[in-house]
C-alpha cells in the first residue's frame, strides 16, 4: 500500500535560527492534527542536526536536499550520503530540476547518488520532469520516461524504496500549475513506465508526488487524482500555516 506524503523543500532559504523556528512551528501544528499522510521537511545541510533536535520523528520526517555521488574523499564542499544519514535524516531529494539545470547533474551521477542513498538507509525522493519547450513540443512523456529509466539498473527491492516526484519544470516558482488532469496523466504514465520494468505490484506501491507550485488552494484537487500521492512543496513549505494547509488537503 503506497503512502501519501507531503514533503517540504526549503531550498536555499532560512538562516539556521529561522530554520529551527520554522521546524518548531511545523512540529507544533502537526501535534494539533492527525494528518492522513506522512510529512517530511527537507532542509539545507547546515540545518539538519539542529532541526533534527526539535522535530518529533513520529510527526515529521527529516530530509536533505541533495547528497554527493562519492562515498567520501577529497571533494571539498560536498556532503556524502553517510554524512546526511549521521544527522538523523531519513530522506534525501535527488535530481531536483534546479540541480539538473544549474549544476548539470546527469543520469549517471543521479544513479550513483541514489545507490549511495539507499546503501545508507535513506529514502530518495527522486525528481523527474520536463521543461516548457518539451511540454510544448510534445516530447514530455519520452523525456520523463528517460529520467525514470535512468534508475532501471536498480534491483526491484531497491527501486521499491524510492519515492518519485514529478516536477513540471515550467510550473516551478512561476505561479503556473499543471492542471490536475495534466498531473494525473503524467503520474499514470510514470507508473506504467515503472510497471514495464518492475511489475504491477511495485508500480502500484510507488508513491509519486506532484512538485510544481502546489499550494493550499490547489492541493485538494491535485491529491484527489488516483495517481497523485502527495506533493513536493517549495515556496509554501516556508510558511508553517501554508504547509499545513497542504497537509490538510488529505483530510
Amino acid at each position: 500500500m503506497r503512502k501519501n506524503i507531503v514533503a517540504g523543500n526549503w531550498k536555499m532559504n532560512t538562516t539556521l535560527e529561522e530554520g529551527v523556528e520554522l521546524a518548531n512551528n511545523v512540529n507544533a501544528l502537526l501535534k494539533e492534527r492527525k494528518p492522513n499522510c506522512d510529512v517530511v521537511v527537507c532542509v539545507p545541510f547546515t540545518h539538519l542536526t539542529s532541526v533534527n533536535a526539535v522535530l518529533e520523528p513520529e510527526l515529521v520526517g527529516l530530509g536533505a536536499e541533495n547528497c554527493s555521488e562519492h562515498v567520501k574523499g577529497a571533494y571539498t564542499g560536498e556532503v556524502s550520503a553517510s554524512m546526511v544519514k549521521s544527522t538523523g535524516a531519513k530522506y534525501v531529494i535527488l535530481g531536483h530540476s534546479e540541480r539538473r539545470q544549474y549544476f548539470g547533474e546527469n543520469n549517471e551521477q543521479l544513479l550513483a547518488k541514489t545507490q549511495l542513498a539507499l546503501e545508507n538507509g535513506l529514502t530518495p525522493i527522486f525528481c523527474v520532469g520536463e521543461v516548457l519547450e518539451e511540454r510544448e513540443n510534445g516530447s514530455y512523456n519520452d523525456v520523463v520516461q528517460g529520467q525514470v529509466e535512468a534508475l532501471f539498473s536498480l534491483s526491484p527491492e531497491d527501486f521499491s524504496k524510492i519515492v518519485i516526484a514529478y516536477e513540471p519544470v515550467w510550473a516551478i516558482g512561476t505561479g503556473k500549475t499543471a492542471t490536475a488532469e495534466q498531473a494525473q496523466d503524467m503520474h499514470a504514465h510514470i507508473r506504467k513506465v515503472v510497471e514495464s520494468k518492475y511489475g504491477k505490484e511495485i508500480a502500484d506501491n510507488t508513491s509519486i508526488l506532484y512538485g510544481g507550485s502546489c499550494k493550499p488552494s490547489n492541493a485538494k484537487e491535485l491529491f484527489a487524482k488516483p495517481d497523485v500521492d502527495g506533493g513536493l512543496i517549495g515556496g509554501a513549505a516556508l510558511d508553517a500555516e501554508s504547509f499545513m494547509g497542504i497537509v490538510d488537503a488529505f483530510n
